[in-house]
């Protein structure tokens, strides 16, 4: 097995990678990574997770799928619930990465075509060499379980790549055409499609690698009970 970094020197230096080198990831690598991430927490240990792993010709048809169909109008059929961000901090944050890095690509804030083109990368799943589908198991449609262990699973899988020189970005933009990921990436029926995550060895030299998200303060995100101050 690889050796790995520290856990504080992962979690705090990793970045989500929306530019990658035109370099194919090894096979044993992405099942090394697979298998430390499921050593995340799960409930009751239930292990709802799956995921399909595509690179090649099928993942160059989930992109022009994926794209195809939104160019063409066709509505979002991503299979998990969605909500919309009303005007608040929820959408202020979304706001401020989305500023963060435009900036850094030097888009500006009247490039039509420059922003079109910045929402199709996310559609192509940033043009990365490997996407991983994470899936799980039908029978748990509707509970609140699954999509919690498919995001502590997701989290675990992105911080063990991260720490392998890897770049990843989960991106639900990739899975916008749930039918084209199903047939392309040969999703069983009884899997519900829930997040993919676009991977592959970092561009050190596209601007957007650089953005740093911000992130709420412990004050503002956590209350101490019971502690003596």
């Amino acid at each position: 097995m690889s050796q790995a970094i520290g856990f504080d020197d992962v979690v705090l230096g990793r970045r989500s990678i929306r530019g990658f080198l035109d370099k194919p990831v090894p096979k044993e690598r992405i099942a090394e990574i697979i298998e430390v991430a499921m050593r995340a927490p799960s409930s009751y240990n239930n292990q709802c997770w799956n995921f399909s792993v595509v690179t090649g010709e099928p993942l160059d048809a989930i992109r022009r799928g994926n794209t195809d169909g939104i160019l063409a109008g066709k509505p979002d059929s991503r299979e998990f619930r969605t909500f919309n961000l009303v005007p608040d901090e929820h959408r202020g944050r979304q706001i401020e990465v989305a500023k963060q890095l435009f900036g850094a690509m030097g888009i500006a804030r009247d490039d039509k075509d420059g922003r079109q083109d910045w929402v199709l990368r996310g559609f192509r799943q940033f043009d990365a060499p490997v996407s991983i589908v994470v899936t799980y198991d039908r029978v748990l449609l509707g509970s609140d379980i699954a999509p919690f262990d498919c995001g502590a699973v997701t989290n675990a899988l992105v911080n063990a790549a991260w720490s392998r020189g890897l770049g990843c970005v989960i991106n639900s933009q990739g899975i916008m055409q749930s039918p084209v990921v199903r047939e392309h990436a040969k999703i069983p029926d009884d899997q519900v499609i829930m997040i993919c995550v676009a991977m592959g060895w970092p561009d050190e030299d596209f601007s957007a690698n650089a953005v740093v998200s911000n992130r709420k303060s412990v004050a503002e995100a956590a209350r101490f009970v019971g502690f003596d101050d």
